[in-house]
C-alpha cells in the first residue's frame, strides 16, 4: 500500500505555498514537537522567533502600571540586551511578539483572569509608545538606568590606564552630536593624535536631555498658565541637570588628562625643547658677546696704535717746527747783525729810524727762503738789497691791512640787519610820560632779563599815572622798533625834556641856596645876589652839557642794548653846580670803598668820599640811595611778572 501510495504522489504534481502561521496554539505546538518536525518555517515564523528573547512572565505581573515611568521599557519588550543599539524594526517586532504572547484577549481565551484595568499589558503598550517613537525614545536613551555615569577608579587607572579609560570614553561617545568621535588610543599614539582626542572631548557637544525626569506633565494643567508654569519648572530643572552632565563629562576629561603619562611625556619634551632652545639662545648671545669683546679689543689696539702713530707724526712736525724756529731766529740774528754792521745803510738819522723799523718788519713778514736770498743778497749787493726788501715788506704789510678791512666789512655788510619799521596803531597809550618810562625801564632791564618785555610792560604799567591804559609786552615792543627807527630831530620830545629839566633845575638851585643861607649864615640878600651872579652861568652850563649828552647818546635798540631818551633829566646839583655822571672807575671806587669801611666804621661816609676824587660826601650818599632804588624796582617788576 505503501508503495501504490508513493506512485500515485509521484504521479500529482503538488503546489507549494508559504502561509504565515500565528497563534498561542500554534507557538504552543511547536515547542511541544520542537524543530525535530521537519516542517519548514517562514520567514515571519523567523522574524518572530528571533525579535527579542523571552520575558519572565513573574516579572511582567510585578510592574505597576501606574509606575510605568520607573520601568525599564527594554526589558518590558524584551531587549534588555540589545537597548540601544536595537533598530526600529527591532522594537516593532518585539512588541508584535509580547502583543501575540501577552494581549489580554489571547490570555482571556486560555481562561485566565484578567483585570483591565490594572493589567500589565498596559505596561507593554507604554513601553511600545515610548521605544517607537524617535524623540520620546531618545529621552528615555538620556536616562538609560542601565547606562554607568562613574568614573574608573585610582586602582583602574595605576593598574590599566588606557583599557579603563577606553571603555568609559566609548560608553558616553553615545552622547556625542558629532560623528567619528576620535579614539583614546595607545600609549605610542602620535601627538597629533592626542591633542586631537582631547580638543574633542574639551569641546564636546551632548545631544542628552533630561525631559523623561520631568515631575508634571504640562498637558495636565487645568489652563493656560498653568501649564506655562509647568514648562518654566521643567526647563529650570532640564538645564540644572544638563549642566551637572557637562560638569561629569569635564571630570572625565581632566581626570584623564592629568594620569595621562603621553601628556606628561609631550609636556617633558616641550620642557626640554624650550631648555635646549634657551640655552641654544644663550650660547648665541654668549658668543656675539664675545665677538663684541674680541672687536672692542681690536679697535682699542686699532686706536692705540694709531694714537702712538700720531703721537709720533705731531711730536716729528714740532721737532721740523723747533729746528725751523731756531734756522729762522738764526736767520733773523743775521739779518739785524748786517744791517746793524752797516749802520743800518742810512744816510741820515731819518734813514736810520725808518730802516731799524724796516729791519723789524722784514723779520715778521719774510719767510725762512726769504730770508735766507736776502741774507746771501746783501752780501754782494747790500743797501740796494735791503732797501728792496724793505719795499717789500711795506707792500706785503698794506696787503694785509687791505684784506682785513674788506672782510671787516664785508662781515658788517652781512650781520647788520634791515630796519623792519612797523607802526603802532595804539598811539593814545604812548603819552610822553610813558616813553619815558619806556626809556628808562630799557636802560633798567638789560637783555638777558628773563621775560623782558613782559617785566618792561609791568613796570610801565606800575609807575604809570592812573587815567592811562595798560599796556602790552608786545605794545612795548612795537613801539621801542618805532622809536629805534625813528626820526629824533623832528621829535618834540627833546623840547618837552628840555622844559621839564630846566624846572627841575629851577627847582633844585632854589633848594641849594636855602640849604647854603642856612649852612653859611649868608644873609637872604647876599643869597640873592649870589643867584643873580650865578644862576645865568648855571643854567648855561647845564643847558650846554643837556646838548652833549643829547649828541653822545646813541639811538635805541632792541633785544638788549641800551635805549636812550631823546633829552634826559639833569642829574641832581650841589651847591649849585650840577653833579657829573658816575664814571665805572668812580662806581668801582665807590663799592670798594664800601666793602673797606663797614657800617661799624666811625665817619664811614667821610672814610668813603675820601676815597673818591672829585666827589663829596652828599653824592656818595645819594648814588647809594639811587642804586638801592634801582635794585628795588628791578625786584618789584620781576615778581609782578612771574
Amino acid at each position: 500500500m505503501t508503495n501504490s501510495l508513493e506512485l500515485e504522489c509521484s504521479a500529482l504534481k503538488v503546489a507549494r505555498h508559504k502561509i504565515e502561521r500565528v497563534g498561542c496554539a500554534y507557538f504552543n505546538a511547536r515547542r511541544q514537537i520542537g524543530d525535530s518536525s521537519g516542517v519548514e518555517r517562514s520567514d515571519s515564523d523567523e522574524k518572530l522567533a528571533g525579535a527579542g528573547e523571552d520575558v519572565d512572565i513573574s516579572y511582567l505581573k510585578s510592574l505597576d502600571p501606574k509606575e510605568w515611568k520607573d520601568q525599564d521599557h527594554y526589558s518590558v519588550l524584551g531587549l534588555g540586551k540589545l537597548r540601544y543599539e536595537a533598530s526600529d524594526d527591532d522594537i516593532r517586532r518585539a512588541y508584535r511578539r509580547m502583543v501575540l504572547l501577552h494581549h489580554p484577549d489571547k490570555r482571556k481565551a486560555k481562561g485566565e483572569e484578567v483585570i483591565t484595568d490594572d493589567d500589565y499589558f498596559t505596561c507593554i503598550t507604554k513601553a511600545y509608545e515610548i521605544l517607537g517613537t524617535s524623540k520620546t525614545r531618545r529621552s528615555y536613551d538620556s536616562v538609560d538606568p542601565e547606562f554607568d555615569d562613574a568614573f574608573p577608579t585610582q586602582t583602574d587607572i595605576e593598574s590599566n590606564f588606557f583599557d579603563s579609560f577606553n571603555k568609559y570614553f566609548n560608553l558616553n561617545a553615545r552622547w556625542s552630536e558629532k560623528s567619528n568621535v576620535p579614539p583614546f588610543g595607545e600609549v605610542d599614539a602620535k601627538r597629533e593624535e592626542v591633542e586631537r582626542f582631547y580638543n574633542f572631548w574639551y569641546d564636546f557637544k551632548s545631544w542628552r536631555e533630561f525631559s523623561y525626569l520631568d515631575e508634571e506633565d504640562k498637558e495636565k494643567g487645568q489652563d493656560r498658565d498653568e501649564r506655562r508654569w509647568i514648562e518654566k519648572e521643567n526647563k529650570v530643572a532640564r538645564i540644572k541637570r544638563k549642566k551637572e552632565e557637562m560638569t561629569r563629562i569635564r571630570a572625565l576629561v581632566d581626570l584623564a588628562y592629568n594620569n595621562d603619562k603621553r601628556i606628561q611625556r609631550f609636556k617633558q619634551e616641550e620642557k626640554d625643547r624650550k631648555a635646549a632652545a634657551k640655552r641654544a639662545k644663550m650660547d648665541a648671545a654668549q658668543a656675539q658677546k664675545a665677538e663684541q669683546e674680541r672687536a672692542v679689543r681690536e679697535a682699542a689696539l686699532a686706536k692705540e696704535k694709531a694714537d702712538k702713530a700720531e703721537q709720533k707724526r705731531i711730536e716729528q712736525i714740532r721737532i721740523e717746527r723747533e729746528q725751523q724756529k731756531k734756522v729762522l731766529k738764526k736767520e733773523r740774528k743775521t739779518l739785524r747783525d748786517k744791517v746793524k754792521d752797516c749802520k743800518y745803510y742810512a744816510k741820515n738819522d731819518k734813514d736810520q729810524l725808518k730802516h731799524m723799523e724796516g729791519t723789524e718788519k722784514i723779520c715778521e713778514t719774510f719767510s725762512l727762503s726769504e730770508l735766507q736770498a736776502l741774507n746771501k743778497a746783501m752780501e754782494t749787493k747790500g743797501r740796494e738789497s735791503f732797501v728792496a726788501a724793505l719795499h717789500t715788506a711795506e707792500q706785503k704789510i698794506a696787503a694785509e691791512l687791505e684784506e682785513l678791512n674788506m672782510a671787516q666789512q664785508k662781515k658788517q655788510a652781512n650781520n647788520t640787519p634791515k630796519p623792519v619799521v612797523k607802526e603802532v596803531k595804539k598811539g593814545e597809550l604812548w603819552s610822553n610820560e610813558n616813553v619815558q618810562l619806556l626809556i628808562k625801564a630799557v636802560n633798567l632791564f638789560p637783555a638777558g632779563t628773563a621775560q623782558r618785555w613782559d617785566v618792561i610792560a609791568t613796570y610801565i604799567n606800575q609807575h604809570c599815572s592812573a587815567g592811562s591804559g595798560q599796556v602790552t609786552a608786545r605794545d612795548v615792543l612795537n613801539k621801542a622798533k618805532a622809536l629805534q627807527n625813528s626820526d629824533h630831530s623832528k621829535s618834540t620830545l627833546k623840547t618837552q625834556a628840555n622844559e621839564a629839566a630846566f624846572q627841575s633845575f629851577e627847582k633844585s638851585k632854589k633848594e641849594v641856596q636855602i640849604t647854603n643861607d642856612i649852612t653859611f649864615g649868608e644873609s637872604p640878600a647876599e643869597s640873592k645876589e649870589n643867584v643873580k651872579q650865578n644862576g645865568g652861568d648855571h643854567v648855561g652850563n647845564l643847558q650846554q652839557q643837556q646838548q652833549q649828552q643829547q649828541q653822545q647818546q646813541p639811538e635805541p635798540k632792541q633785544n638788549g642794548n641800551a635805549m636812550t631818551a631823546p633829552a634826559a633829566t639833569p642829574a641832581p646839583t650841589t651847591n649849585g653846580v650840577a653833579s657829573k655822571t658816575w664814571t665805572k672807575e668812580e662806581q668801582a671806587l665807590l663799592e670798594q670803598a664800601i666793602k673797606t669801611y663797614p657800617t661799624t666804621t666811625p665817619d664811614r661816609w667821610d672814610c668813603i668820599a675820601a676815597c673818591i676824587p672829585n666827589r663829596s660826601k652828599k653824592d656818595c650818599l645819594r648814588r647809594v640811595k639811587e642804586l638801592v632804588e634801582l635794585v628795588n624796582s628791578k625786584k618789584e617788576a620781576q615778581a609782578a611778572v612771574k
